[in-house]
């Protein structure tokens, strides 16, 4: 196996597309977790706050809401198409396989991927996982723009993105736990970067960030996310943001997202390393606009 050209490099990950070497059969010295012999599930870059990309910009947009579920299954033997400037190598089993790397002891590759077959097996949208070690993941290269890229086109609404992220957290939130009798998996750091829009449907990457707990903490770190941007006057996407963020409250279940889940969320964002003193700065005025949102704030 080979790692080819750097495909995007976000704050604390990078990711490589692979190409086979003559004769392998496929992404090998990447050992712990081996998708291939998992139970199917859809198939599915950005880092959590920085550009992490293993997608192409090919294939049809199909948002939440429109004609095809998140969680929709892709026919068998059928294969993603070209990335953005180049095809991927094609890497066992078929496929396109991109090397996500982890910097400096950032993360915990093994343990993300863990997760990300979990759901997978419980239905839910995310990229195949071949293999994984402590500081890399192997996994299927997807096709499509961001959520964040495909509005910035216009080629959906910031009022389907707030949907389509609500869809998804709702869904995700339907999924046993593994470990937490009475929680639930949290993604925590699902935002539009993080959602893919594939021929296939959306798929959520990036799980860096995820575990166990009440959903209503999921919802408000992905408003916080938002209201971080929608409150930031020198951000030219704070309008698509705000848009974004109204459509997302407006589509949570009732009862949430409660005080407590919002200040935990401002607690974790201003915790977290990779945060900017300006970004934390903003905190503040993205809480406050999070509970005057005029839809369903009672509880907050």
């Amino acid at each position: 196996m080979r790692t080819g050209r750097l495909l995007g490099a976000g704050r604390t990950a990078d990711v490589y597309e692979l190409h086979a070497d003559e004769g392998e059969s496929g992404p090998h010295g990447h050992g712990g977790l081996d998708a291939e012999t998992e139970a199917g599930a859809p198939e599915g870059a950005a880092d959590s706050d920085g550009a992490d990309r293993h997608t192409g910009r090919t294939g049809r947009i199909e948002p939440a809401g429109r004609t095809e579920p998140a969680g929709r299954t892709e026919p068998a033997g059928r294969t993603e198409p070209a990335g953005r400037t180049e095809r991927a190598g094609r890497v066992g089993g078929g496929g396109a396989w991109v090397l996500r790397r982890y910097r400096d002891g950032w993360g915990d590759a093994a343990a993300e991927a863990e997760v990300m077959e979990y759901v997978r097996g419980h239905g839910y949208p995310v990229p195949r996982v071949h293999s994984a070690s402590r500081s890399e993941m192997v996994l299927r290269r997807l096709s499509g723009p961001t959520l964040l890229e495909a509005c910035a086109a216009g080629q959906v609404t910031p009022a389907e993105v707030g949907a389509t992220l609500a869809q998804l957290l709702r869904t995700l939130h339907t999924v046993p736990p593994r470990r937490r009798p009475g929680a639930r998996v949290l993604h925590l750091d699902l935002h539009p970067e993080n959602v893919l829009l594939t021929p296939h449907g959306p798929q959520v990457i990036d799980w860096s960030n995820a575990e166990e707990g009440p959903p209503g903490l999921d919802w408000a770190v992905s408003a916080m996310i938002l209201a971080q941007v929608a409150v930031d006057p020198t951000d030219t996407r704070a309008p698509m943001a705000h848009a974004t963020l109204t459509s997302l409250l407006a589509h949570r279940p009732d009862h949430t997202m409660t005080h407590h889940h919002l200040t935990e969320a401002s607690h974790r964002r201003a915790s977290n390393p990779t945060m900017s003193p300006r970004e934390i700065e903003l905190l503040a005025k993205a809480e406050e606009l999070i509970r005057d949102a005029p839809e369903k704030a009672a509880g907050l």
